[in-house]
């Protein structure tokens, strides 16, 4: 095991303050260390150094993802939990995951639940998968449930990942031209300038308007950085504002076709994680409450608030999601269903699977509307400046062939 640094607060045997630094493989060796030199610990704690290579580097979801495989196969090989995590350490490459699995293995070693050794990590673990092995851990099935959390991440990744590859070509289509746009007002535009200055003739009003916006960019282009930083300010301040963000999301589910996308994606990672929680017997409030936390959208967040209040009062999941008005009619009537059949946990994971291939249909629908629409637009966009500038010079009566 790695040796940790800590640094020490203890009072001796006259009663004296100490303060110090040493080094072990556990909190519990420390503090071993400290009795044996007839020392009493008042406080330990990793040393600063100690603390900033836990925190440095971000665990990326793919990372997370590889470490729930791994340790899914090695607990479902029955492999003890400390050993598990001990070969971890040794076949993961990446340093921060490295000191992240010597963190989880040492707090485990000191007597430590898993899953409580985990919540000292919230900035990697979620309230899901903290609830999940949790629940594995206390009935004793942590063999069962790590292989439908690996699934349940993965597929999660599987449809981030689909959706930024439809955008790719959309979005790298649209810096294009934003870009050929701006080089022709940029580079091409005022070579005209000194075309008209020399003949000295009346410039059409289209002519003389782009004119008038080359010079500007030649001129204030460079507020344009600054002032994408102040809007980018501004829009994260807007956004903290409840009422604000609530109105904005709002809007965005009303959106044609982009709106009904997010809505399906929303509900595809809700009817998910309840799934997964009430799969590992975790009472549905409790449930609720979790998967509530996995919706980004306040208005789907206010409305699941409503739904926890109405079954805490006896009402059934699938009747408190259809007085919402906001969910699809195929979830509520299925939960419904499900309820009756006593089959809820499953059914919301069909549901997951189904509403993410809806989100991926609709996706591909949006981005073969989108490519056509962009490049129309570009195409008349730069056809328009290039017709504008070349109608004016072809107009001048004394320009002179």
């Amino acid at each position: 095991m790695s040796v940790q640094h800590y640094h020490y607060q203890a009072c001796d045997a006259g009663g004296n303050l100490l303060n110090g630094h040493l080094s072990a493989e556990s909190e519990r060796e420390a503090v071993a260390q400290l009795q044996a030199r007839q020392l009493t610990p008042l406080k330990l704690k990793l040393s600063n150094e100690q603390t900033q290579a836990l925190s440095d580097g971000r665990v990326k979801h793919a990372d997370l993802v590889d470490f729930t495989n791994g340790l899914c196969t090695l607990v479902e090989a029955r492999v003890p939990l400390d050993k598990a995590l001990s070969l971890l350490e040794g076949i993961t490459e990446k340093e921060h995951m490295k000191r992240l699995v010597v963190s989880l293995r040492r707090q485990v070693k000191e007597g430590k639940s898993l899953a409580d050794a985990m919540e000292l990590h919230p900035e990697v673990f979620s309230r899901l998968y903290l609830n999940l092995v949790r629940a594995g851990e206390t009935g004793g099935i942590l063999d069962q449930l790590l292989p439908d959390l690996a699934e349940f991440l993965e597929t999660a990744e599987a449809t981030r990942r689909h959706i930024l590859s439809s955008l790719t070509y959309p979005i790298v289509l649209l810096v294009t031209g934003a870009l050929s746009v701006l080089l022709l007002l940029v580079f091409v535009i005022p070579q005209f300038t000194a075309i008209f200055a020399n003949v000295g003739s009346t410039i059409p009003p289209s002519a003389q308007f782009l004119l008038d916006v080359s010079a500007a960019l030649k001129h204030y282009g460079w507020l344009i950085v600054p002032l994408g930083f102040a809007v980018s300010w501004y829009w994260r301040w807007w956004r903290k504002d409840p009422e604000h963000r609530l109105a904005f999301d709002s809007a965005l589910l009303k959106l044609p076709l982009l709106g009904n996308i997010l809505l399906q994606r929303e509900v595809a990672t809700f009817s998910r994680t309840l799934g997964a929680l009430l799969g590992a017997n975790i009472p549905l409030i409790r449930a609720l409450r979790v998967a509530r936390d996995v919706v980004g959208n306040s208005l789907l967040v206010k409305q699941l608030r409503q739904v926890e209040e109405d079954v805490r009062g006896g009402a059934g999941l699938g009747v408190s999601l259809a007085r919402t008005r906001q969910f699809p009619l195929l979830l509520h009537q299925l939960v419904t269903v499900g309820e009756e059949s006593g089959r809820t946990a499953p059914i919301l994971r069909k549901l997951a699977q189904t509403f993410d291939n809806y989100v991926k249909d609709d996706m591909q629908r949006l981005v073969n509307a989108l490519q056509p629409a962009l490049i129309l637009i570009l195409g008349v966009v730069v056809g328009a400046i290039l017709i504008i500038m070349l109608s004016a010079v072809f107009s001048m009566n004394t320009l002179d062939f």
